[in-house]
């Protein structure tokens, strides 16, 4: 891709009476108090997806109960919703709608975030355009985002593989990406392992592009509370594991993996350091 810019209103005439091919993703798990935000942010799209899928990865709290009240509020041929049998952690619930997605393109959100009402429209119309590009994400914001209108042009910079080794840039929330990707979610990670597939795409060779735009919300800080990014060590090593991953393929050389997961651990001990500092303070 060798334009940095791209005037993306005017990239694909957007029908809103027909809905985007893309079929969304959202795996569940505890997320009774927040589902139904994260929901209402796809229905409120400008540019509707054609397909909801939800997987409740064995919930034990009242999120079936929401998600069956959810089913009632909204088409079923539009909203469809999964319950696993037994906890497998995000990339097996994630893989699970996958498998069962029918459209061409897949976007994923977390069940306690939400999106810009204009998501689809720019993510959809820019990958339409650029079937070069097999994944993309864009910039996060903070909920006033969720209000504002948003620029109709800005700049959209390949994402390399290097680039990923030192700063993850494609939050799971923000991805976009085509169905048929030679690649899925790990089944063997509970942490990282959405920066392991997008590292092992990028190995193969597939192409990724960032839109500099907020058009996601996570709720919650990046680390330090509540759920699995609390868990800094763990993180730590599904970090260290997805790098180690992309290494074996041969896609980097043993002095730039290297200098990945020393860098990798820099960031940690500054997150821990951070979260100590705040539990003083608390």
């Amino acid at each position: 891709m060798c334009k940095r810019e791209w005037w993306i209103s005017s990239e694909l005439s957007l029908d809103p009476d027909v809905a985007a091919a893309v079929s969304v993703i959202i795996p569940c798990y505890r997320a009774a108090a927040t589902i139904g935000r994260a929901l209402a942010s796809v229905a409120a799209q400008s540019h509707k997806p054609r397909e909801v899928i939800i997987v409740d990865d064995a919930s034990d709290d009242k999120t079936g109960k929401v998600l069956r009240e959810l089913s009632e509020k909204y088409d079923a041929a539009w909203l469809k919703i999964y319950f696993l049998s037994e906890n497998c952690g995000p990339a097996a619930a994630r893989n699970y709608g996958w498998e069962r997605a029918g459209q061409p393109f897949i976007a994923f959100l977390d069940a306690d975030d939400s999106w810009h009402q204009e998501k689809i429209a720019l993510q959809f119309g820019f990958m339409k355009r650029h079937p070069e590009v097999v994944l993309s994400g864009h910039a996060c914001g903070r909920e006033s985002i969720l209000v504002r209108k948003v620029a109709r042009r800005c700049q959209i910079r390949p994402c390399t593989l290097r680039q990923l080794l030192w700063r993850n840039r494609l939050r799971t929330p923000t991805v976009m990406i085509k169905r048929d990707a030679v690649l899925n979610f790990p089944m063997d990670f509970r942490y990282g392992e959405d920066y392991n597939l997008w590292l092992g795409l990028l190995a193969t060779g597939a192409r990724a592009a960032f839109l500099d735009l907020p058009l996601a919300v996570v709720h919650k800080p990046a680390f330090g509370v509540s759920g699995q990014s609390a868990f800094l060590w763990r993180m730590e090593q599904g970090e260290l594991r997805a790098l180690q991953a992309v290494w074996r393929r041969g896609s980097v050389s043993s002095t730039m993996i290297t200098l990945a997961m020393i860098w990798s651990g820099l960031k940690f001990s500054r997150r821990l350091l951070i979260c100590m500092l705040k539990g003083r303070r608390a």
